[in-house]
Order: C-alpha cells, then structure tokens, then sequence
C-alpha cells in the first residue's frame, strides 16, 4: 500500500559540501537486450526478479522523499523498456505533486514499440544513447544488432510532442572517433541536441583505462573543424553535468566530462539501483538498503531518515583523476545509468 508523507516542512538534503540534492536517478530494472562493453559483460548473471523493487515499492520511496526536495527523476536500468508495463509506473510517478521532471534513458531497441504510451503516460523527456551509425561499429560496442530499431526509435519518439529528446554518444578513444561527425550530423537535421560522455571506469570486464577516453575537448575540436566555431552556451542549470555548445548553423553538442573535467561540485543528484540500494555518487564504493525497510513497514520518516544518512556521506568529489581513486565494485547496469 503507497503512503504519502505526512510532514509537510521536511527538511531539504543537504549534503556536508552545502549541494541541496533535487535529482533522483531510478533503475527500474538490471536487464538489458544489448550487451555494451562499456556497461556490463557479455555473459551476465542478473538480479532474481524478487529482488527487484516493485512498481508500489518505487511509487512509495518517490512519495517519501519528494517532500524533502526531490523535484526530477529519470528512470534507467539496465534497459528500461525491457520491464513490462513501465507506462504504468510513468503514469503513477507523474502524478505525484511536486514532480515537476520526469524523464527516461533508454537504448531506443524497444522504443518505437512503447514511445506514445510513454508519452501518453507522462513522460516528459527522453534520453536515447546511440554511439554509432554504422551496423559494424554498433556491433562491435552492444555485442547485439539493432541499430536500424534504435533509429526507429527515434523516429518514432519525434513525432510525439515530447518537452526534449536528446542523443546520448560514449567518446571511446580509437573506437568513436570517426562516429563523431556523422551522428552530429544526424542530430542537426533532426533539430535534436547530441551529448558526448566521456568513457568511466564502470565496465564490468575492467578493462578501462585513462588512455581509452577520449575528453569532451578534443570531441569539441573535430566538431569545430568540421562546422566552424563553437559558441558555449550560457544560462545554463549549473547542476546539469553537460557542458553545452552552439554552432551557426543551429546545432547544438553537450559535452559530459566526467573524467577530465568533474563536475562534483555541482552534483545534485541520488540514485537507487533496481533492487533498492541508495547510492549518493555514481561511483559511490557504499549503498544505504531502502528495499529492507519498504519490505518492513518503516513509515516514511524512516526511509527520509535513511536518505539523508547517505547524502551525509556524500563526498566532495568521485576522484577518478585522483591516485586515491577507487573503483566502484559494481558495473554500469548494476548502479543504473
């Protein structure tokens, strides 16, 4: 049964660095039908679907703590089409008062499939991750093919008046580069927004390097000989973690430094992975177990209370460019994108 939250004047979530957290990150599920080498190996164990959180198990956790500052959440996975019926969670989440941003990521394999109901649903944004536009290149990242139903996908989400659809692209050193110029091509002519993400250490096979990522700077440069100046843009969100550009002709790139150049200090967001773990950084090495006490009849004060113990936590910076770095000991598709 879904209780709403009865104090009112809940204190915001704070962390010790002053960064007031607004953004929840929700994985609805661990399972994918791709297999990209950057998120998850090839042969992969996933969680037993009881272990999995429940549509009245999110719906509750989100109405908990909305009441302490949580305005925009994003569902993730994993791929988050592949949980059924993921319209009707949409449909429930949006309609909890003080939501104000609901958006999804999604690898557009099944989206041509669930777009309008989506939409129709309440969702407000979509994020569609497509890093390449060549069957080969696609093969060779996703270990499936698709990439025919990942561009239906988009087709099919653009005919439906959504407030935003962007493309989201991994910069992989000797892997991506020739893709750069041809999917910002492909997003200027659909009058879309592209966002390159730099390559993190959140492979399951380890096989990450500092070497291998290719950063937002030298992306930006083959962008600029190719279409001209870059103009940034100003007046952005300063806790959006891309950094955003305009060229003349109208395009517009976002650039997702997170190894060369950390955004921590903005970061306002949290994340609960599919199974009902609390994480205050994407690569956080503790988690804070919510499932436990949804599955215990905690009142909502409880589960605030839980929240706020992990944004405590939370430290200044992930580290990665840093000796004293740690890897998280879970991958992409664990933690949720």
């Amino acid at each position: 049964m879904i209780r709403d939250s009865k104090a009112p004047n809940v204190l915001p979530l704070v962390d010790g660095y002053g960064r007031r957290h607004s953004s929840l990150r929700i994985s609805v599920t661990d399972r994918c039908n791709i297999r990209c080498f950057y998120c998850m190996p090839e042969n992969v164990v996933f969680k037993p679907r009881d272990e999995i959180l429940t549509f009245d198990e999110i719906e509750r956790f989100v109405r908990a703590i909305v009441p302490a500052g949580i305005t925009k959440l994003r569902l993730t996975g994993g791929e988050p089409l592949v949980r059924r019926d993921l319209h009707v969670l949409v449909e429930r989440l949006s309609s909890v008062d003080g939501v104000t941003d609901l958006a999804l990521t999604t690898n557009g394999i099944l989206l041509a499939d669930h777009a309008k109901a989506l939409y129709d649903a309440g969702l407000q944004r979509l994020n569609i991750s497509i890093d390449s536009l060549r069957e080969e290149t696609f093969q060779k990242i996703t270990r499936r093919s698709g990439l025919d139903r990942v561009i239906a996908g988009i087709d099919a989400a653009r005919k439906l008046p959504f407030h935003q659809i962007r493309l989201n692209a991994i910069a992989m050193r000797d892997i991506t580069e020739p893709e750069i110029v041809p999917l910002a091509k492909f997003a200027f002519e659909r009058a879309m927004e592209l966002r390159f993400i730099e390559f993190m250490p959140l492979d399951a096979d380890g096989n990450w390097e500092t070497e291998k990522v290719l950063s937002g700077r030298e992306t930006l440069h083959v962008l600029e000989r190719e279409f001209g100046r870059a103009v940034p843009v100003s007046g952005n969100d300063p806790a959006q973690p891309a950094v955003d550009f305009t060229f003349a002709n109208g395009g517009r790139v976002g650039f997702i430094n997170s190894v060369t150049q950390p955004f921590c200090q903005s970061c306002n967001r949290l994340r609960i992975t599919a199974e009902g773990q609390v994480r205050n950084c994407l690569f956080s090495t503790s988690e804070w177990d919510v499932r436990a006490l949804l599955r215990s009849g905690a009142s909502d004060e409880q589960i605030v209370e839980l929240v706020r113990e992990s944004v405590s936590a939370k430290k200044r910076g992930h580290g990665i460019d840093s000796d004293s770095f740690e890897r998280p000991a879970r991958a992409m598709y664990q933690i949720g994108g």
